[in-house]
């Protein structure tokens, strides 16, 4: 197979290849990069291997880094622009089912190949659009199929991760797995304990947002690899129903976790508490606990002035693109409108501050004036005073001669 225009993010990088050619070795596009162009999707960045060692390749090219070295990889620089090339390689012994203990460079493709995940990802391109295809990648994409190279069970050893990228690719692609693929997943899943939960997490994530969610899904329960997940253990019942859903349009982290969150029922303590399991980062588990209340508010049709204020826009308009996948959504317009119909739209813009109450109204700074600044925010949000200092200084007089 011939591609007879690659897209334009390869342009710049075929100097390169040419002259590694012209050198007397081989150097290839490699990877999802050439999957991707088969397929016409978004290519984000592009992968370079080479026959030539990594002090070969620094002999060719006057400047280079080297980034992996010890693997093989040394990034060239050209024209202001960073290529890293891997040499040729095979890998063995992995005992912690992610790295491997020993890699040694070869000048053969095949061999380099051989050694990769799935099938639609040992493709080999040339600069000048010829694809090499050892491994039947090109049918296998004919047939939608994601089937790893070789032996499965010999690839999920070699990393672990790969099952989490089998089933990540069914969702991102919209692919059945193999048989013997599943069967391997099924049959290994225990090993992903031995991948950090950081690496799963992104795997996940993906998978979520991917093409086709439940499709990933329906596999992630199938294999069992939702079992060796932090807070997943019992969980399938609650993931199950997700399968049923259709309307999958979740547009980031937060409101895919927010998902999670509400399928397992958990309240405000316990989203902090699986979310950190997961080790994601403090500003998205805010976000979360934001999102799910007010997509149960949604739901019932509760959705107060306060708690519009309190959820903020952009936590706000997660939880309707959640809500949407449920069938439980409020029209975009009419809630953007109810949220622009806010008096104000955060703290800072009440029309007094601390300031003001220790030089207008004589309260002293602590505990209770940040309790009158609340109170005074939240009749305003309710539209139950005006926002403007006359007003707002008259009530903090009513507070305070209340106690």
């Amino acid at each position: 197979m011939k591609i007879k225009q690659l897209p334009a993010i390869f342009e710049p990088a075929r100097p390169v290849l040419q002259k590694i050619e012209d050198a007397g070795y081989e150097a290839y596009f490699v990877g999802g990069c050439v999957r991707d162009t088969i397929l016409h999707d978004e290519i984000h960045d592009i992968d370079i291997a080479t026959s030539a060692y990594p002090s070969e390749i620094k002999t060719i090219f006057n400047h280079t880094v080297d980034t992996g070295i010890e693997h093989g990889t040394v990034m060239i620089l050209d024209h202001g622009t960073g290529y890293e090339t891997t040499t040729f390689r095979t890998e063995s012994g992995y005992q912690d089912y992610r790295r491997p203990d020993k890699v040694t460079f070869v000048r053969s493709l095949s061999e380099d190949l051989q050694r990769r995940d799935f099938t639609i990802n040992a493709l080999a391109l040339r600069e000048d659009g010829e694809v090499i295809d050892l491994f039947n990648g090109l049918e296998d994409l004919q047939k939608h199929l994601i089937k790893a190279v070789g032996n499965p069970n010999e690839r999920f050893h070699e990393d672990a991760l790969r099952m989490m990228r089998a089933v990540r690719f069914a969702s991102k692609l919209d692919f059945v797995i193999d048989t013997a693929t599943l069967k391997g997943i099924k049959e290994n899943a225990p090993l992903l304990e031995k991948i950090a939960v950081e690496r799963i997490r992104v795997e996940l994530e993906k998978l979520l947002l991917g093409q086709n969610p439940v499709a990933g899904l329906k596999d992630f329960i199938a294999t069992g690899l939702y079992y060796y997940c932090p807070g997943l253990e019992n969980a399938q019942d609650a993931l199950s129903a997700l399968l049923i859903l259709n309307q999958w349009h979740l547009e980031n982290e937060a409101q895919l976790w927010s998902v999670l969150s509400l399928q397992l029922q958990l309240d405000q303590k316990e989203i902090g508490k699986f979310l950190k399991k997961w080790k994601t980062a403090n500003d998205l588990i805010a976000q979360v606990k934001k999102v799910v209340p007010a997509v149960q508010a949604i739901r019932q049709r509760t959705l107060t002035p306060s708690l519009m204020f309190n959820t903020g826009e952009t936590a706000l308009h997660d939880a309707n693109q959640v809500a949407k996948l449920y069938g439980w959504a409020i029209n975009d317009e009419e809630l953007q409108k109810a949220y622009q119909k806010l008096p104000i739209k955060n703290a800072k813009e009440l029309a007094i501050d601390g300031r003001v109450l220790i030089t207008k109204a004589g309260v002293k700074p602590g505990p209770l004036m940040g309790k009158i600044l609340q109170q005074l925010t939240l009749a305003v949000v309710n539209g139950e005073i005006a926002n403007d200092a006359t007003t707002l200084l008259k009530k903090v007089e009513e507070i305070t001669k209340e106690g």
